[in-house]
């Protein structure tokens, strides 16, 4: 684990405690531990007085020590931070669920896969109402995953947060390798027949917001239009439109490409600052869709919006 990637996991850990990512003398804290130097060097360099970072690291060290449910101090901090990834990642364990219907949101923790057609056109049969056609569907960014993992209780919140509650927008985040996108195509294979169109999107490859929103409209458009609007605004204002109209879901996956790898509060890479607009529309307007989120870390507007409130843990 570099450094970056220890910010990010530190500020992931304390985001998911306290609603609030790590400011910028916790960040120095963090940094300056893992490098191993004195409080009185990291105090030189933040401008500020030594006890003052002291103050700070120790707070730190409080709310770490009660999400590791160890003694975190100075002295062990990295060891402590290395030991709690590696069995995370091998245990495929703490996922974090963000919700966000309204103003009302939660967090918690994580897994799981099917197998479905994809591009299929949409059917009903005379028995069936609305929320049980066959929906059509567009996987083509979805690989192929058959592990299986069994995460029937967080399946069961995801389910009910999204058919039930009928929420908006949810992020599923986490360390990278510990199977957010598994779990994501196991519960596309149990919901999708509530939906007319089920959509899959990497952002792997760092595509503009126009581009997503040029590609989700065509597959939303049905027969496809011939001409879409040229302005990314109109774009979306569109998306908006087919959204209300339509019970659609959409997954982005990799959404941490689109995110500056140099800091950790969620900030967008300058080229991709207007998917804020995107997270912000699809979260606060009313309508009869879902976008689902995976990602390492939240997006601001995630994080700002949300009040999140901890939910057990898998024992």
């Amino acid at each position: 684990m570099d450094v970056q990637e220890l910010l990010r996991f530190a500020n992931g850990l304390v985001f998911t405690k306290t609603g609030k990512h790590l400011d910028d003398l916790q960040e120095a804290v963090v940094r300056g531990t893992w490098q191993g130097k004195r409080y009185s060097e990291i105090s030189k360099e933040v401008h500020c007085t030594e006890r003052h970072v002291r103050n700070v690291a120790s707070k730190l060290w409080q709310i770490l020590s009660k999400i590791l449910e160890e003694d975190i101090n100075k002295s062990n901090f990295s060891s402590a931070m290395e030991r709690y990834q590696i069995s995370k990642i091998s245990n495929f364990g703490d996922f974090n669920f963000v919700q966000n219907k309204g103003n009302i949101n939660v967090c918690t923790e994580t897994l799981h896969h099917p197998k479905t057609s994809q591009n299929s056109p949409p059917t009903q049969t005379s028995n069936e109402d609305d929320t049980q056609q066959k929906p059509r569907l567009d996987l083509r960014d979805a690989p192929d995953i058959s592990s299986f993992y069994d995460r029937t209780s967080e399946l069961a919140t995801l389910q009910q947060w999204i058919v039930h509650d009928r929420s908006r927008l949810v992020a599923i985040l986490g360390l990278s390798g510990i199977g957010k996108t598994n779990l994501a195509l196991h519960l596309l294979s149990q919901i999708q027949h509530q939906f007319e169109y089920v959509i899959w999107r990497s952002l792997g490859t760092s595509p503009s917001l126009h581009n997503t929103l040029k590609s989700l409209l065509k597959f939303l458009s049905n027969p496809p239009e011939t001409e879409l609007p040229t302005s990314t605004d109109e774009l979306l204002s569109l998306l908006i439109d087919k959204l209300r109209s339509h019970r659609c879901l959409i997954i982005l996956d990799d959404v941490q490409t689109i995110l500056s790898s140099g800091q950790i509060a969620g900030n967008y890479r300058p080229e991709y600052e207007n998917y804020s607009t995107l997270f912000k529309r699809i979260g606060e307007t009313c309508h009869n869709s879902c976008l689902i989120v995976n990602s390492w870390e939240p997006p601001r507007e995630i994080g700002v919006h949300l009040t999140l409130a901890s939910m057990p843990k898998k024992g």
